[in-house]
């Protein structure tokens, strides 16, 4: 057995393999590199990218799916965990749209072999209602009213919940007036209001190029309007009246904003409110002749026919808002505008199909020009922000969703 003395003046056995150099030069200043002369560097514990990247991918595919809602939960064990909200959010709008143009067909059938807007108004809600009331006992909260509300709650929701019953009569007066597509037109100047009663109530001062693109819808909806062969005052004005109720409504809850209640449980309870509105003032206005014309109803098409529209129609109307209201929640307001605008082309198209109406060359420009301006509006306003006034403070409730 050999000892030799290396430099540092350290004795080091040769001849054993026991005696590790790191170890007994631990203890002094040196680096490792420097034993026996040795010049490779120290090498360091590195972990193999093979093993280390799935463990990456797991992690990152695992924060991804916390983000998800139960329903995109499910969705993305067949698109992925990527695509899944995108999928989720293009359904919900088909679904809405697919909704609310078979509404607006079945609605104006009804109104032809029974024109009672303040009824059929009242039938919407109260199916709606009904659908609520069921799931919330079957025990789908989430579907219905969510939780009960506070008094302040109720009170918060209860003006825009209010503008929205009567907004919805009036447009029922209008549909049964004229043709479906003069009354969707004419919404199209809904914006408008928005503006003036922003202004005047909320102290919201709007940029001129938002102001400047309210000009081609007017024109769009004067020029529709004046060629529109179906034309009356009746169901030109309650379709402004609309507009201007919608407007408050719209106000109104932004004043009433606040995140305590989901979409869902805002339009239940707007749609409770709706019932307790609607039901009394359609006795006061067609109560007297209601019965008469339910037997020339089903003398016409047959009582299972008619009771089946009627509560198809009512179905509709509540799941068309609802979509609404949950597509709302998933994309930007800006955004849910050009939906509304795409949604009303679809409409007003499906409609002169479906009825086989005939349109005018007026009319038909007048209508391209008001949806136009309706979506440089949404542009517009995208683009400038309303400079607003200090708020006060909300105390709660939440703000129903355009429909």
């Amino acid at each position: 057995m050999a000892t030799l003395t290396c430099r540092a003046g350290v004795p080091v056995t040769v001849g054993r393999r026991s005696a590790a150099p790191v170890a007994l030069l631990s203890g002094l200043p040196i680096r490792s590199s420097q034993v026996l002369g040795s010049r490779l560097p120290a090498a360091k514990p590195v972990a193999p990218v093979r093993a280390r990247q799935p463990i990456a991918v797991r992690a990152q595919a695992a924060d991804a799916a916390k983000e998800l809602d139960p329903l995109e939960t499910t969705v993305s064990k067949v698109v992925g965990v990527k695509l899944a909200p995108t999928v989720v959010t293009l359904s919900f709008i088909a679904i809405w749209y697919a909704l609310n143009i078979g509404f607006n067909l079945l609605n104006k059938t009804i109104f032809k072999y029974f024109p009672f807007p303040y009824t059929v108004s009242t039938v919407h809600v109260l199916v709606g209602l009904v659908y609520c009331v069921v799931v919330y006992v079957l025990g789908m909260k989430g579907w219905s009213f969510g939780r009960p509300v506070t008094g302040q709650e109720f009170k918060n929701i209860f003006g825009p919940a209010a503008m929205h019953a009567v907004g919805h009569v009036a447009a029922n007066i209008s549909f049964a007036a004229v043709a479906i597509s003069l009354t969707h037109t004419v919404k199209t100047l809904e914006p408008a209001f928005n503006v003036v009663l922003s202004q005047v109530i909320l102290g919201e001062a709007t940029p001129l190029p938002v102001l400047l693109s309210l000009v081609p819808i007017m024109f769009g909806v004067a020029l529709a309007s004046a060629g529109e062969l179906s034309f009356n005052w009746i169901g030109f004005l309650t379709a402004m009246a609309s507009n201007l109720t919608f407007g408050f409504r719209a106000v109104w809850s932004k004043r009433a904003m606040t995140k305590s209640l989901d979409g869902t449980a805002v339009y239940a309870y707007t749609t409770l409110i709706s019932v307790l509105i609607c039901l009394p003032w359609a006795l006061f206005a067609e109560g007297s002749s209601l019965a008469a014309g339910v037997q020339t109803a089903i003398a016409k098409v047959g009582a299972q026919r008619f009771y089946t529209d009627l509560f198809m129609v009512g179905m509709l109307y509540h799941l068309y808002n609802q979509f609404a209201f949950n597509t709302l929640e998933r994309v930007s307001p800006v955004s849910h505008g050009v939906c509304n605008v795409v949604k009303r082309v679809a409409i007003i198209g499906s409609s002169v199909v479906f009825f086989n109406q005939v349109l005018t060359t007026q009319a038909m420009v007048g209508t391209v020009i008001a949806l136009a301006g309706t979506w440089l509006y949404t542009e517009m306003s995208s683009k400038n922000k309303h400079k607003k006034a200090p708020p006060p403070a909300p105390a709660g409730g939440a703000a129903p969703a355009a429909a």
